[in-house]
């Protein structure tokens, strides 16, 4: 429980460390992590949303709060590497994992293109929502998710970078979309668009990772 005579940053880490500590493994509504935390109704739902922002925690559909995205990267990145590398090779392009942090999202992986002409950026790399496939659905504003259910995947031409393209996949569990996967390449090579291409395959793939996660999850 938090001490009174902590102050500033300090104290917010605190604050945060019990509600971490008051979730644990199982679903915890606002007013119960007001309970075991000692804080204010108001003060826990304010971190407790911000906490889910950052993937320290997620929202169940009833409103409750589990652990985040962040205790599980070990499954995402355990799942996703070995597929990114399948796509990559199967496609001939540059395959990535997104995840939101905030207001950004962040490269969590990537298998590169062999292709002297590709498109890359490093693991770790940032960049504001809703740039680019990945942004635009890690965002999930309306008119995304209504492109989301007709197709199943967001694609991007030329709008972020010049001469590039990209088409992204959601990752999504039971509690919803927790990644994107992407497929980045040169529109050179590009034959009807980069989700015609190859949407089957990037669909596959976030498929593939998000039943890992799911597997992963019953665990915790």
């Amino acid at each position: 429980m938090p001490t009174p005579e902590t102050n500033g940053s300090n104290r917010t880490l605190e604050r945060a460390a019990a509600i971490l500590d008051a979730v644990g493994r199982s679903a915890v509504s606002a007013s119960e992590l007001a309970r075991q935390t000692g804080l204010s109704a108001s003060t826990t739902h304010r971190l407790a949303l911000q906490m889910v922002d950052y993937g320290f925690l997620r929202r169940t559909d009833g409103g409750a709060f589990r652990l985040g995205d962040r205790f599980v990267r070990s499954a995402l990145e355990n799942a996703g590497l070995p597929v990114l590398r399948e796509l990559r090779d199967q496609t001939g392009e540059t395959a990535q994992l997104w995840v939101k942090r905030g207001d950004e999202r962040v490269c969590l992986l990537s298998a590169d293109s062999q292709h002297e002409l590709r498109a890359i950026l490093p693991i770790g790399a940032r960049l504001p929502l809703p740039q680019g496939s990945s942004g635009r659905l890690l965002a999930a504003d309306e008119e995304t998710l209504t492109e989301l259910a007709e197709v199943g995947w967001i694609e991007s031409v030329g709008i972020r970078t010049p001469g590039l393209g990209s088409i992204s996949a959601p990752v999504q569990t039971e509690e919803g979309i927790i990644a994107a996967v992407c497929l980045a390449m040169p529109l050179a090579r590009v034959v009807k668009s980069p989700g015609q291409d190859y949407g089957d395959q990037v669909i596959s793939a976030a498929l593939t990772i998000a039943d890992a996660v799911d597997r992963r999850r019953q665990t915790l």
